[in-house]
């Protein structure tokens, strides 16, 4: 831990909810010549299903979309065809998720509580959104978890044996950090171990507070996700 302390105040300040979405996909897994975030289905482009989502929790959240440079007046052309007003600023994303989630803390300039979201999970629903951002209120960080239903395997050395699921959890987005603490951690130099914000936070030693996540809330990563997608939405 590099010297890092949020108190945890029984009577906690409630501070500025501001959103990062990480949104810099680019379909290869999806077998489409558009990146996955700018399909369009029910009727307008992934993405900006993902930012209503946090709209319509609440108007207040300022909200970064973090995106490809070259991507830029792409989206900016969809947001004209699809009336698309909701305001958000955009922010050139890095050549790794981990400089991209970087960039986007560079514009966090107050204290706040921050929620880093995948771009392509457009099926968060209110209640993880709000358990995410109060619980990060209350402890400094909170990711949404999900239990897993299938029984699991793990292979080692070219045989397999069961585990117990109970012990395990998926983990999603939004994952939400006290500004101060999240920009602290991504000070730090990448490390192949950083697979999401919050193994970057343990990095320094500060505890993950899980929260429950909902069941729809997937990544939109193959063309199954997509049909799944337009189902719930």
């Amino acid at each position: 831990m590099r010297g890092f302390f949020i108190p945890l105040l029984p009577n906690y300040q409630k501070l500025e909810k501001q959103l990062i979405i990480v949104a810099g996909g680019q379909g290869k897994r999806m077998n489409s010549d558009i990146p996955k975030q700018f399909l369009v289905i029910s009727g307008k482009p992934l993405l900006m299903h993902t930012i209503e989502r946090f709209h319509y929790f609440s108007s207040e959240i300022k909200i970064f979309v973090v995106l490809p440079a070259s991507h830029f007046e792409l989206w900016k052309s969809l947001c004209k065809k699809y009336d698309f007003t909701i305001s958000h600023i955009l922010v050139e994303g890095g050549k790794t998720r981990f400089l991209s989630v970087k960039n986007g803390l560079e514009k966090i300039k107050n204290e706040c509580i921050v929620a880093i979201h995948d771009g392509a999970r457009p099926l968060v629903n209110h209640n993880t959104i709000s358990n995410t951002f109060t619980l990060a209120e209350k402890k400094g960080n909170a990711i949404p978890v999900f239990g897993i239903n299938e029984s699991m395997r793990v292979i080692k050395h070219e045989k397999s044996s069961p585990v117990n699921r109970e012990k395990y959890r998926l983990v999603q987005t939004p994952q939400c950090f006290n500004s101060k603490l999240i920009k602290e951690a991504y000070s730090q130099e990448y490390m192949k171990e950083f697979t999401d914000d919050a193994s970057v936070v343990e990095a320094m030693g500060i505890k993950v507070n899980l929260t429950e996540g909902n069941a729809e809330n997937i990544k939109i990563t193959r063309q199954v996700d997509l049909k799944i997608a337009e189902a719930f939405l």
